[in-house]
């Protein structure tokens, strides 16, 4: 370790988030050198985060940020932070810690920031007048944040990456395009379908509108009135604190119908996706969804849907198939079209395990985000 070692700080919404997404590029950040400071809200994994060597500061980011003096207050928290850390770098990750935290690393003065833009949210599919104004908004603060001596912002689309450039938030110099937060290849091991019994598809995914739930069940019910012998799972729990999510009676209703297997939360997604012959992800928009790289990794065809995204995550054609979004006959087609052949099925399920290996493996993107750091931090 150098005389004097640099100071990384990463800023996320949640701990939970950190631990899934961002702990192997920490754990890698750490033994090339730097000291690793990790600044999130109070919840679950905090302990774990300190139990790996990192230094952990509660910042109180709020779910639904409706409040503008809670949102400020959040501001001013990260600003002292960062004043009392001196970090020689921070890593911002989601929506709110990049806004906020970049407008306070120019408070201050941190050298180097690097941004990590993993999806634009929904305000930017909303159309709304409301949608129009909060999207106005939320570009000058993207234009506020971006405004640093030492950028690098990272997306993991070029759909993104292009929308914010084009309005002007941001120059095409400071920008890196990384697909995903990448994956232990060796926890989602490639292995045949199952044999005999009803063809299986699953999504897993947060029951939330904009994640395409509602097109899946009713994907389901016209396979059903079809007649097709398929076992359609749904995995995933409700979020009350989402506007856009299932509700309890919905699930109920569901339930009733029996034409989807609710599987409630599941952590073993990896032993979920060997045991299916097909994932499915209709959702609206994304960032790049893990769902579909652990898909990949597990040697599964996927049906996901032509948004920024699910489309970067698969290589259409190849390792999947792609429909329009919001519409559940073209879904219901295409899984009965991978449920009718095996063959194409089997051939996309290979494919998709080596498109995982070339370019989604753990290794990658950590070397990835290793090379930015030292880039943005001068690091010798």
């Amino acid at each position: 370790m150098a005389a004097n070692p640099k100071v990384i700080l990463f800023v996320v919404n949640a701990p939970e988030f950190f631990l899934s997404h961002r702990l192997p590029i920490a754990v890698a950040a750490k033994e090339a050198g730097y000291v690793v400071h990790v600044a999130s809200a109070p919840g679950p994994g905090v302990e774990t985060i300190r139990a790996k060597g990192f230094l952990h500061h509660p910042i109180g980011f709020a779910r639904s940020g409706q409040n503008p003096l809670v949102e400020l207050r959040t501001l001013v928290s990260l600003a002292r932070l960062f004043q009392k850390a001196q970090p020689d770098l921070v890593h911002l990750i989601t929506i709110k810690p990049v806004l906020y935290g970049g407008i306070a690393a120019r408070l201050g003065r941190v050298p180097g920031v690097v941004s990590a833009v993993s999806g634009l949210g929904t305000v930017f599919l909303a159309d709304s007048v409301l949608a129009k104004l909060r999207r106005w908004l939320i570009v000058k603060l993207y234009l506020a944040a971006f405004k640093q001596k030492r950028l690098a912002v990272i997306f993991q689309n070029p759909d993104d990456r292009d929308t914010l450039i084009s309005l002007g938030a941001l120059h095409g110099g400071d920008v890196r395009l990384i697909r995903g937060s990448g994956i232990s290849l060796d926890d989602f091991p490639s292995v045949p379908e199952p044999e005999g019994g009803k063809p299986v598809v699953v999504m897993a995914a947060r029951l939330l509108r904009d994640k395409g739930v509602f097109e899946f069940v009713e994907a389901a019910r016209l396979l059903w009135n079809r007649g097709l012998e398929v076992r359609m799972r749904l995995i995933g729990s409700a979020d009350p604190g989402n506007l856009t999510s299932v509700t309890e009676a919905e699930l109920d209703q569901w339930r009733k119908e029996g034409i989807v297997e609710l599987l409630g939360f599941r952590s073993d997604i990896a032993a979920q996706y060997t045991a299916a012959n097909i994932v499915c992800l209709p959702s609206h928009r994304e960032g790049l969804p893990k769902s579909l790289v652990e898909a990949a990794a597990c040697g599964r065809a996927v049906v996901t849907t032509d948004v920024p995204g699910c489309r970067d995550a698969i290589t259409p054609g190849e390792t999947g198939l792609l429909v329009p979004v919001k519409n559940p006959v073209a879904l219901a087609n295409a899984i009965q079209k991978l449920i009718e052949n095996s063959g194409l099925r089997k051939r996309m399920g290979k494919a998709g395990r080596m498109l995982a290996e070339d370019a989604f493996s753990i290794e990658h993107i950590v070397a990835q985000h290793l090379k930015i750091y030292d880039e943005v931090s001068g690091h010798d």
